[in-house]
Protein backbone atom coordinates (compact mmCIF):
# COMPACT_ATOMS: atom_id res chain seq x y z
CA UNK A 1 0.00 0.00 0.00
CA UNK A 2 2.84 2.27 0.74
CA UNK A 3 4.31 1.93 -2.53
CA UNK A 4 0.70 2.54 -4.21
CA UNK A 5 0.52 5.44 -2.25
CA UNK A 6 3.62 7.23 -3.33
CA UNK A 7 3.08 5.98 -7.22
CA UNK A 8 -0.21 7.64 -7.24
CA UNK A 9 1.14 10.62 -5.18
CA UNK A 10 4.09 10.83 -8.01
CA UNK A 11 0.79 10.45 -11.12
CA UNK A 12 -0.52 13.28 -9.54
CA UNK A 13 2.37 15.85 -8.61
CA UNK A 14 3.11 15.01 -12.63
CA UNK A 15 0.06 15.92 -13.77
CA UNK A 16 -0.36 19.43 -12.09
CA UNK A 17 3.08 20.28 -12.98
CA UNK A 18 2.27 19.96 -16.31
CA UNK A 19 -0.94 21.44 -15.98
CA UNK A 20 0.52 24.75 -14.15
CA UNK A 21 3.12 25.03 -16.70
CA UNK A 22 0.39 25.78 -19.67
CA UNK A 23 -1.27 28.49 -17.44
CA UNK A 24 -0.36 32.45 -18.44
CA UNK A 25 1.73 34.00 -16.88
CA UNK A 26 -0.16 36.99 -14.68
CA UNK A 27 1.60 40.59 -14.86
CA UNK A 28 1.64 42.83 -12.01
CA UNK A 29 -0.43 45.61 -11.63
CA UNK A 30 0.47 48.83 -13.16
CA UNK A 31 -1.84 51.10 -11.41
CA UNK A 32 0.13 53.55 -9.48
CA UNK A 33 -0.16 54.66 -5.79
CA UNK A 34 -2.50 57.32 -5.24
CA UNK A 35 -1.09 60.19 -4.47
CA UNK A 36 -0.76 60.96 -0.64
CA UNK A 37 -1.41 64.31 0.78
CA UNK A 38 1.88 64.93 3.61
CA UNK A 39 1.85 68.27 4.93
CA UNK A 40 0.82 72.38 4.12
CA UNK A 41 3.80 74.48 4.00
CA UNK A 42 1.34 77.84 5.53
CA UNK A 43 3.68 79.93 7.46
CA UNK A 44 3.25 83.40 6.23
CA UNK A 45 7.43 83.58 6.06
CA UNK A 46 7.30 81.29 2.99
CA UNK A 47 5.18 83.40 0.75
CA UNK A 48 5.45 81.40 -2.68
CA UNK A 49 7.68 78.33 -2.23
CA UNK A 50 10.22 77.72 -5.23
CA UNK A 51 11.86 74.08 -4.95
CA UNK A 52 12.14 71.46 -2.31
CA UNK A 53 14.92 69.43 -1.76
CA UNK A 54 15.55 66.62 0.61
CA UNK A 55 18.34 66.86 3.86
CA UNK A 56 21.10 64.49 3.69
CA UNK A 57 21.55 64.92 7.85
CA UNK A 58 18.22 65.30 9.19
CA UNK A 59 15.59 63.07 8.92
CA UNK A 60 12.46 64.03 7.68
CA UNK A 61 13.43 67.96 7.06
CA UNK A 62 13.35 69.49 3.70
CA UNK A 63 15.00 72.83 2.14
CA UNK A 64 13.09 75.19 0.38
CA UNK A 65 13.07 78.93 -0.99
CA UNK A 66 11.38 81.45 -1.46
CA UNK A 67 10.66 83.28 -4.91
CA UNK A 68 9.07 86.45 -3.60
CA UNK A 69 11.36 89.04 -2.01
CA UNK A 70 14.93 89.14 -3.04
CA UNK A 71 16.20 87.98 0.19
CA UNK A 72 18.82 85.11 0.23
CA UNK A 73 17.31 82.98 2.26
CA UNK A 74 16.44 78.99 2.84
CA UNK A 75 13.83 77.35 5.10
CA UNK A 76 13.60 73.66 6.69
CA UNK A 77 10.43 72.73 7.02
CA UNK A 78 9.27 69.66 8.83
CA UNK A 79 6.61 67.10 7.47
CA UNK A 80 4.19 68.80 9.37
CA UNK A 81 4.57 71.66 7.13
CA UNK A 82 6.43 73.60 9.84
CA UNK A 83 9.53 75.76 10.04
CA UNK A 84 11.89 74.61 12.09
CA UNK A 85 14.76 76.80 10.67
CA UNK A 86 15.97 79.89 8.74
CA UNK A 87 19.31 80.52 7.59
CA UNK A 88 20.40 83.87 5.60
CA UNK A 89 23.54 84.89 3.76
CA UNK A 90 24.41 88.28 2.96
CA UNK A 91 24.17 87.77 -0.64
CA UNK A 92 22.62 90.41 -3.30
CA UNK A 93 20.19 87.54 -5.13
CA UNK A 94 17.86 88.04 -7.88
CA UNK A 95 15.36 85.59 -8.54
CA UNK A 96 15.88 82.23 -6.36
CA UNK A 97 14.21 79.36 -8.53
CA UNK A 98 15.48 76.26 -6.94
CA UNK A 99 17.18 74.19 -4.26
CA UNK A 100 18.95 71.29 -4.09
CA UNK A 101 21.14 69.00 -1.84
CA UNK A 102 24.11 66.80 -2.32
CA UNK A 103 24.74 63.81 -0.66
CA UNK A 104 27.69 65.39 1.79
CA UNK A 105 24.98 67.93 2.84
CA UNK A 106 26.19 70.64 1.11
CA UNK A 107 22.76 73.02 -0.08
CA UNK A 108 22.87 74.29 -3.65
CA UNK A 109 20.42 77.63 -3.98
CA UNK A 110 19.90 78.21 -7.29
CA UNK A 111 19.76 82.45 -8.37
CA UNK A 112 18.66 81.22 -12.07
CA UNK A 113 15.52 83.23 -13.00
CA UNK A 114 15.15 85.29 -15.67
CA UNK A 115 11.53 86.09 -17.08
CA UNK A 116 12.90 89.06 -19.06
CA UNK A 117 16.25 86.70 -20.61
CA UNK A 118 18.24 89.51 -19.98
CA UNK A 119 20.75 88.50 -17.51
CA UNK A 120 24.82 88.53 -18.49
CA UNK A 121 24.80 85.76 -15.63
CA UNK A 122 23.44 83.42 -13.08
CA UNK A 123 24.54 82.37 -10.17
CA UNK A 124 24.46 79.42 -7.57
CA UNK A 125 25.06 79.65 -3.75
CA UNK A 126 26.11 76.83 -1.31
CA UNK A 127 26.16 76.68 1.96
CA UNK A 128 26.51 73.70 4.17
CA UNK A 129 23.50 72.39 6.27
CA UNK A 130 23.90 73.16 9.76
CA UNK A 131 25.18 71.53 12.76
CA UNK A 132 22.14 72.32 14.92
CA UNK A 133 18.27 73.34 13.97
CA UNK A 134 18.93 77.19 14.85
CA UNK A 135 17.91 80.22 12.76
CA UNK A 136 21.51 81.76 11.66
CA UNK A 137 21.76 85.65 10.23
CA UNK A 138 25.35 84.94 8.48
CA UNK A 139 25.48 82.09 7.20
CA UNK A 140 28.97 81.55 5.28
CA UNK A 141 28.29 81.00 1.66
CA UNK A 142 29.99 80.52 -2.07
CA UNK A 143 29.43 82.34 -5.40
CA UNK A 144 29.64 80.56 -9.12
CA UNK A 145 28.69 82.27 -11.24
CA UNK A 146 27.70 81.07 -14.93
CA UNK A 147 27.26 81.73 -18.56
CA UNK A 148 24.93 80.36 -21.23
CA UNK A 149 26.47 79.68 -24.56
CA UNK A 150 23.70 80.70 -26.65
CA UNK A 151 21.93 83.96 -25.07
CA UNK A 152 19.63 84.27 -21.59
CA UNK A 153 17.14 81.86 -20.25
CA UNK A 154 14.94 81.79 -18.05
CA UNK A 155 15.13 78.75 -15.67
CA UNK A 156 13.89 77.29 -12.74
CA UNK A 157 15.20 73.78 -12.01
CA UNK A 158 18.56 72.78 -10.68
CA UNK A 159 19.89 68.87 -10.63
CA UNK A 160 22.58 67.73 -8.39
CA UNK A 161 23.78 64.17 -9.66
CA UNK A 162 24.50 61.61 -7.08
CA UNK A 163 28.26 60.49 -6.50
CA UNK A 164 29.77 63.40 -9.17
CA UNK A 165 28.14 66.22 -7.71
CA UNK A 166 27.58 67.30 -11.56
CA UNK A 167 24.82 70.10 -11.79
CA UNK A 168 22.51 70.45 -14.60
CA UNK A 169 19.90 73.29 -15.38
CA UNK A 170 16.83 73.11 -17.05
CA UNK A 171 15.76 76.02 -18.94
CA UNK A 172 11.93 76.93 -18.89
CA UNK A 173 10.41 77.39 -22.25
CA UNK A 174 6.88 76.43 -24.03
CA UNK A 175 9.31 75.37 -26.45
CA UNK A 176 13.17 74.80 -26.85
CA UNK A 177 13.58 73.79 -23.38
CA UNK A 178 17.13 72.50 -23.17
CA UNK A 179 19.29 70.65 -20.28
CA UNK A 180 22.74 72.74 -19.97
CA UNK A 181 25.42 71.23 -17.60
CA UNK A 182 28.29 72.99 -15.50
CA UNK A 183 31.58 71.92 -15.73
CA UNK A 184 32.89 69.14 -13.92
CA UNK A 185 34.49 71.25 -10.90
CA UNK A 186 32.97 74.91 -11.25
CA UNK A 187 35.61 77.96 -10.33
CA UNK A 188 34.46 80.51 -8.17
CA UNK A 189 36.99 82.91 -10.06
CA UNK A 190 35.74 84.51 -13.45
CA UNK A 191 32.81 82.78 -14.91
CA UNK A 192 31.89 79.24 -15.81
CA UNK A 193 30.49 78.10 -19.04
CA UNK A 194 27.70 76.16 -19.69
CA UNK A 195 27.46 73.76 -21.89
CA UNK A 196 24.32 72.33 -24.18
CA UNK A 197 23.51 68.89 -23.11
CA UNK A 198 20.39 67.76 -25.01
CA UNK A 199 16.85 69.13 -25.52
CA UNK A 200 14.60 68.86 -22.84
CA UNK A 201 11.17 66.64 -22.81
CA UNK A 202 7.98 68.84 -24.23
CA UNK A 203 7.01 70.83 -21.26
CA UNK A 204 7.69 73.58 -19.35
CA UNK A 205 9.44 72.57 -16.57
CA UNK A 206 9.81 74.33 -12.42
CA UNK A 207 12.08 71.79 -11.05
CA UNK A 208 13.21 68.71 -10.69
CA UNK A 209 15.44 66.34 -8.70
CA UNK A 210 17.67 63.29 -9.20
CA UNK A 211 16.43 59.55 -8.14
CA UNK A 212 19.13 58.09 -5.55
CA UNK A 213 20.21 55.75 -8.28
CA UNK A 214 21.67 58.42 -10.26
CA UNK A 215 20.18 56.94 -13.93
CA UNK A 216 16.93 58.94 -13.61
CA UNK A 217 15.57 62.00 -12.98
CA UNK A 218 12.21 63.45 -12.64
CA UNK A 219 10.84 66.90 -14.09
CA UNK A 220 7.72 68.63 -13.14
CA UNK A 221 5.70 71.40 -14.83
CA UNK A 222 3.27 72.95 -13.10
CA UNK A 223 0.47 69.83 -13.79
CA UNK A 224 2.71 66.86 -14.28
CA UNK A 225 5.97 65.04 -13.21
CA UNK A 226 7.83 63.75 -15.60
CA UNK A 227 11.07 60.68 -15.70
CA UNK A 228 13.98 60.98 -17.31
CA UNK A 229 16.44 58.18 -18.08
CA UNK A 230 19.54 60.15 -17.67
CA UNK A 231 22.52 59.59 -19.85
CA UNK A 232 24.63 61.84 -22.93
CA UNK A 233 20.78 61.67 -24.11
CA UNK A 234 18.78 62.36 -21.58
CA UNK A 235 14.77 60.22 -22.79
CA UNK A 236 11.94 60.50 -21.65
CA UNK A 237 10.24 57.32 -19.91
CA UNK A 238 7.12 58.01 -18.87
CA UNK A 239 5.03 61.04 -17.13
CA UNK A 240 1.77 61.29 -14.89
CA UNK A 241 -0.69 64.28 -13.82
CA UNK A 242 -0.06 65.63 -9.82
CA UNK A 243 -2.32 67.08 -7.76
CA UNK A 244 -0.51 69.99 -6.81
CA UNK A 245 -2.03 72.90 -8.88
CA UNK A 246 0.48 75.60 -10.27
CA UNK A 247 3.23 73.31 -8.59
CA UNK A 248 6.84 74.56 -8.45
CA UNK A 249 8.56 71.95 -6.59
CA UNK A 250 9.24 68.55 -6.56
CA UNK A 251 11.57 66.46 -4.02
CA UNK A 252 13.07 62.65 -3.49
CA UNK A 253 11.00 61.03 -1.15
CA UNK A 254 11.89 58.62 1.80
CA UNK A 255 9.57 55.98 0.32
CA UNK A 256 11.24 54.05 -2.97
CA UNK A 257 10.11 55.26 -6.00
CA UNK A 258 8.22 57.98 -4.90
CA UNK A 259 9.12 61.65 -4.90
CA UNK A 260 7.09 64.50 -3.77
CA UNK A 261 5.84 67.26 -5.29
CA UNK A 262 4.91 70.87 -4.07
CA UNK A 263 2.47 73.60 -4.65
CA UNK A 264 3.49 77.38 -5.16
CA UNK A 265 1.06 79.39 -3.52
CA UNK A 266 1.30 80.86 -0.17
CA UNK A 267 -0.35 77.52 1.38
CA UNK A 268 1.45 75.34 -0.44
CA UNK A 269 0.41 71.54 0.01
CA UNK A 270 2.95 68.98 -0.60
CA UNK A 271 2.11 65.20 -1.46
CA UNK A 272 3.85 62.05 -2.39
CA UNK A 273 3.43 60.67 -5.86
CA UNK A 274 4.86 57.37 -7.52
CA UNK A 275 7.60 57.72 -9.63
CA UNK A 276 5.65 57.89 -13.36
CA UNK A 277 6.48 54.41 -15.15
CA UNK A 278 6.47 52.88 -18.67
CA UNK A 279 3.28 50.50 -17.96
CA UNK A 280 3.40 46.84 -19.67
CA UNK A 281 1.97 46.07 -22.90
CA UNK A 282 -1.43 44.58 -22.80
CA UNK A 283 -2.21 41.41 -23.47
CA UNK A 284 -4.68 40.76 -26.50
CA UNK A 285 -7.69 38.47 -25.22
CA UNK A 286 -7.98 35.21 -26.85
CA UNK A 287 -10.21 34.38 -29.43
CA UNK A 288 -11.85 31.26 -31.19
CA UNK A 289 -11.49 32.81 -34.75
CA UNK A 290 -8.46 34.95 -36.36
CA UNK A 291 -9.05 39.06 -35.61
CA UNK A 292 -9.88 41.04 -39.30
CA UNK A 293 -7.01 41.34 -41.52
CA UNK A 294 -5.08 38.79 -39.34
CA UNK A 295 -2.42 37.13 -41.41
CA UNK A 296 -2.09 33.23 -42.27
CA UNK A 297 0.64 33.46 -40.20
CA UNK A 298 -1.52 34.96 -37.19
CA UNK A 299 -4.02 32.11 -38.01
CA UNK A 300 -1.05 29.12 -37.98
CA UNK A 301 0.32 30.59 -34.71
CA UNK A 302 -3.11 30.14 -33.44
CA UNK A 303 -3.28 26.31 -34.75
CA UNK A 304 -0.07 26.20 -32.97
CA UNK A 305 -1.07 27.11 -29.75
CA UNK A 306 -4.33 24.51 -30.15
CA UNK A 307 -2.39 22.19 -30.66
CA UNK A 308 0.13 22.34 -27.95
CA UNK A 309 -3.25 22.10 -25.68
CA UNK A 310 -3.91 19.09 -27.59
CA UNK A 311 -0.44 17.45 -26.60
CA UNK A 312 -0.75 18.51 -22.73
CA UNK A 313 -4.15 16.45 -22.54
CA UNK A 314 -1.68 13.50 -24.37
CA UNK A 315 0.74 14.46 -21.66
CA UNK A 316 -1.67 14.50 -18.90
CA UNK A 317 -2.92 10.80 -19.88
CA UNK A 318 0.22 9.38 -20.46
CA UNK A 319 1.30 9.79 -17.03
CA UNK A 320 -1.49 8.90 -15.32
CA UNK A 321 -0.97 5.67 -17.52
CA UNK A 322 2.68 5.51 -16.64
CA UNK A 323 1.64 5.49 -12.93
CA UNK A 324 -0.51 2.77 -13.25
CA UNK A 325 1.97 0.66 -14.72
CA UNK A 326 4.54 1.41 -11.86
CA UNK A 327 1.88 0.09 -9.61
CA UNK A 328 1.46 -3.06 -10.86
CA UNK A 329 5.29 -3.32 -11.46
CA UNK A 330 5.63 -2.49 -8.13
CA UNK A 331 2.78 -4.89 -6.55
CA UNK A 332 4.24 -6.52 -3.12
CA UNK A 333 6.53 -10.00 -4.68
CA UNK A 334 6.34 -11.20 -1.32
CA UNK A 335 2.59 -11.89 -1.36
CA UNK A 336 2.47 -12.65 -4.90
CA UNK A 337 5.11 -15.62 -4.32
CA UNK A 338 2.68 -16.64 -1.13
CA UNK A 339 -0.86 -17.10 -3.42
CA UNK A 340 1.39 -18.80 -5.88
CA UNK A 341 2.67 -21.64 -3.09
CA UNK A 342 -1.03 -21.68 -1.59
CA UNK A 343 -2.39 -22.42 -5.39
CA UNK A 344 0.22 -25.62 -5.85
CA UNK A 345 -0.12 -26.67 -2.15
CA UNK A 346 -4.61 -26.84 -3.31
CA UNK A 347 -3.78 -28.61 -6.48
CA UNK A 348 -1.45 -31.28 -5.02
CA UNK A 349 -3.46 -31.75 -1.71
CA UNK A 350 -7.02 -31.40 -3.24
CA UNK A 351 -7.70 -28.97 -0.31
CA UNK A 352 -9.35 -24.99 -1.08
CA UNK A 353 -6.46 -22.49 -1.81
CA UNK A 354 -8.33 -19.47 0.17
CA UNK A 355 -6.22 -18.89 3.84
CA UNK A 356 -8.38 -19.79 6.73
CA UNK A 357 -8.36 -18.11 9.80
CA UNK A 358 -7.07 -19.27 13.17
CA UNK A 359 -10.19 -20.02 15.30
CA UNK A 360 -9.26 -19.40 19.03
CA UNK A 361 -9.82 -22.30 21.79
CA UNK A 362 -12.84 -21.38 24.24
Amino acid sequence: MKLLRTALALAAATCFTLATAALPAVAADPTPAAPKKLFTMSDSRLKGSSGLAKSQKYEDLYWTVSDTGETARVFGVDTDGDIKVTLRFKADVRDVEAVAVDREGTIYIADIGDNAKSRDMIEIYTIPEPGSLEDAENVRYHRYDFTYPDGAHDAETLLVQPETDQLFIVTKAAKGAAIYATPATPSREGTNKLTKLAAAPAGTFTDGTFLPDGQRAVLRTSTDVATVAWGDTPTLVARSSVPAADGESVAEASADNAVLVGGGNSSAAVYQVQVPAKKAAASPPASSAPPKGSTNADAGAGAGAADKNHNLRWIIIGAALFALVITVLTFPPGRRERLDRMAENARLTGQSATPTRRRHSA
